[in-house]
């Protein structure tokens, strides 16, 4: 399998600091023959950050597939009825989505969009990126590492020393993952350290 073709829809939620990495690998994936649609969290669709405008992120996103972006629930909830994706991505998936998703709760458009995508049995790969994930969030961590076609980037402390609780994903290694997960593997090994 690869990337070429594939039809992904690519949700990013509101780790605002990690959204300018995100953008690389999303840039990577159109340029590798990707079709990526842009599913994007109400934070990541209003709020400015130090990191970024709202409105500049959005319009990158646009920019970069060609594609409309998918800002609401109702947007999200044909993904699955209609086949939309091969694969849906969540990229970063902050602590909020790990503990919604874990927990079936689905009230955002990203949420929506994994729901709708997993009825259909199809893949869905996380990107963690959450400070408490050694924390309060290693328990919905762990049950989405033993649920059916729900996928995780490889991971580790990005700095044990300062946020002894946060992990985040290798971000570079999220097309492997998605090429894993359409053929139904998880990518080994899932802990990495950063060095």
């Amino acid at each position: 399998m690869q990337i070429d073709g594939l039809k992904i829809g690519f949700a990013i939620t509101g780790s605002h600091c990690m959204i300018h990495e995100v953008i690389n690998v999303m840039e990577r994936l159109v340029d590798e023959g990707a079709d990526v649609t842009p599913i994007i969290s109400y934070s990541v669709d209003s709020m400015d950050t130090r990191f970024g405008k709202a409105e500049d992120w959005k319009h990158q996103f646009q920019e970069i597939t060609q594609r409309d972006l998918i800002l609401s629930i109702p947007d999200a909830e044909p993904i699955g009825p209609k086949n939309m994706f091969d694969c849906v991505v969540i990229a970063p998936c902050t602590g909020n989505t790990i503990a919604k998703l874990a927990n079936g709760i689905i009230d955002t458009p990203v949420l929506m969009a994994a729901k709708s995508h997993l009825r259909n049995l199809r893949p869905v790969v996380l990107a963690i990126s959450t400070n408490d994930g050694l924390g309060l969030n290693a328990r919905n961590i762990g049950t989405l590492l033993i649920t059916k076609n729900i996928y995780l980037v490889p991971f580790g402390q990005d700095n044990p020393q300062v946020k002894a609780n946060s992990l985040v994903a290798h971000m570079d290694k999220l097309p492997e993952t998605i090429l894993m997960a359409c053929a139904g593997q998880q990518i080994q090994p899932v802990l990495l350290d950063y060095r």
